[in-house]
């Protein structure tokens, strides 16, 4: 084999091997990437096709009838990773599962956003088509709600997240629709557009709404005038010029809410002193989730977790998370997981606290009462007491709902017994 042959191999075998390695990682990333099943709609409303990102929970079983609270993300194609990643997070013990609709804003975003026409902005003119907030807002309620909950397994208790003009949309929506969504989450919203008109409208209706087991969260950057560091949260409202206009009306929102708490609107405000404009979603979503179901957070952990807690107590702090979680949602929903159960009764079971176990696989039948491995735990405790026939019993309840063959084997195993 000539050198020059060696060296043509050579190289041919670094190229395919460089490639390879490349369609390795084009490969894996498709993988990390992936977030957001693409659908779409045909909106009559308006008069266009519009695309949505659908991302399920993570604990989405669709051999279950479960349903889940729902989402609707405002430039979704931007935010909905972002939602995705802060569930991944807190969702279950901070805020609940969730399916999260990305709505993507395409190049209508002005015109679907803000909710009165202008013409200048600044003293300057505004050509973008704008001020059709009121059209989007009925295709969300007329078209795409009614399209997401015949589609997918969501409730009626909704969330609406925007940034910027979604935050303005956001914010327009709870004042002049409340009941289309049970909580806002408005980033660093353009309060400032078209003179603070929506701020005078809410001034006039806020006071005349009924916001009880409403939640808002609204943020606000530490972008508070872009030409002068002077500027601060402590002085932005004694500033009269242009540059702080978009501060201070997110300022007087805020202050307008606290003057009409007796709404019933559970709100929070947050500074972010050291993000931008374009910065702010991250931390702001983060938190806003957060606190707008700070209702949902477990409470007593520390009693649901002692072994010395007494049986009563248990099923005490129990069902008043399920009255809580029903208040809130306006329906029926297991105060715990079913895994969160069953693992509670196996722990008991180990510890020879007997009652407590049954009590907790009694729940776990009674919140989840098409789980075959519920009834088959029971059939655990009754056959670790020696009670086989009541075992049996729970068995062929769970082998009624399932066609595994596990259930028919034990079935046998305690006839045979």
């Amino acid at each position: 084999m000539t050198k020059g042959l060696k060296t043509s191999l050579s190289l041919g075998l670094l190229l395919i091997l460089s490639q390879l390695s490349l369609a390795q990682i084009d490969q894996n990333s498709v993988y990390l990437q992936k977030t957001g099943i693409l659908d779409s709609l045909y909106s009559g409303i308006l008069n266009e096709s519009r695309k949505v990102y659908i991302q399920l929970p993570s604990g989405f079983d669709p051999s279950k009838s479960q349903e889940y609270p729902v989402a609707y993300i405002l430039d979704g194609e931007v935010f909905l990773p972002t939602v995705n990643e802060i569930q991944k997070y807190y969702s279950g013990g901070f805020t609940p599962e969730m399916v999260l609709v990305g709505i993507e804003s395409g190049p209508n975003r002005v015109r679907d956003l803000t909710p009165s026409k202008i013409s200048s902005k600044y003293g300057m003119p505004f050509n973008q088509e704008n001020g059709e907030a009121d059209t989007f807002r009925d295709f969300l309620q007329k078209e795409l709600i009614p399209f997401i909950e015949s589609k997918y397994p969501v409730t009626s208790y909704r969330t609406l997240i925007g940034h910027s003009y979604g935050g303005l949309f956001t914010i327009a929506t709870l004042i002049e629709q409340p009941d289309l969504f049970a909580n806002y989450l408005a980033v660093d919203p353009s309060l400032d557009w078209d003179n603070q008109k929506l701020l005078k409208s809410a001034n006039e209706l806020l006071g005349n709404q009924d916001y009880k087991n409403k939640a808002l969260f609204l943020s606000l950057s530490g972008q508070l005038h872009m030409q002068n560091s002077q500027i601060t949260i402590n002085n932005v409202m004694q500033d009269s010029t242009d540059f702080t206009l978009f501060a201070r009306s997110n300022i007087s929102f805020r202050n307008l809410l606290q003057d009409n708490a007796a709404a019933g609107l559970a709100f929070e405000w947050k500074f972010y002193p050291n993000d931008i404009h374009g910065t702010v979603p991250l931390p702001s979503i983060m938190d806003g989730m957060i606190s707008i179901f700070e209702w949902y957070q477990m409470e007593n952990t520390d009693r649901i977790n002692s072994f010395d807690t007494p049986k009563e107590e248990l099923l005490s702090i129990i069902k008043y998370r399920e009255k809580k979680l029903q208040e809130h949602f306006g329906y029926a929903v297991p105060p715990y997981p079913e895994e969160l159960l069953n693992m509670s009764g196996y722990m008991n079971m180990d510890m020879q606290a007997l009652e407590k176990a049954k009590m907790y696989f009694e729940l776990a039948m009674e919140y989840y009462p098409q789980s075959a491995n519920a009834y088959d735990s029971m059939a655990d405790y009754y056959e670790a007491q020696g009670d086989f026939a009541q075992a049996l019993e729970y068995v062929q309840k769970a082998a009624a709902l399932s066609d595994d063959q596990y259930y028919k084997d034990r079935i046998q195993d305690l006839q045979a017994k």
